[in-house]
């Protein structure tokens, strides 16, 4: 196997692609078994809490839950209430692509919010 991706598909895993906002912030919102996430499960019916990971700047919003608050652009951040995962996403305008889990709102970047 040649990369990750093929890995997880080979195991019958998958994780979201990168989230790239409006503004061009990007940050990887993911939830799974194996994932700072709430519930711990592949494939929930609705996620409470998901992990961020590797933001493309530091986030103010979530340095609460930073695992590395001297790098927090080089580490996860565990079990981020959805709520304030999707208080980031409408104040970096939106997604333009990419993928979050089940219990967070996609919200589209032509959204706009004055948070």
């Amino acid at each position: 196997m040649s990369n990750v991706n093929e890995f997880f598909n080979e195991v019958g895993s998958r994780r979201n692609k990168m989230v790239v906002c409006a503004s061009g912030f990007k940050m990887s919102v993911q939830a799974h078994n194996g994932a700072y996430c709430s519930p711990g499960i592949d494939n929930a019916e609705k996620y409470t809490h998901v992990e961020i990971g590797f933001p493309s700047q530091k986030e103010e919003l979530l340095m609460e839950w930073c695992e590395e608050v001297n790098n927090p652009t080089e580490t996860v951040y565990g079990y981020v209430p959805v709520h304030v995962v999707n208080t980031v996403l409408a104040k970096h305008g939106g997604i333009v692509e990419g993928e979050v889990p089940r219990g967070v709102a996609p919200i589209p970047a032509k959204f706009t919010a004055d948070i």
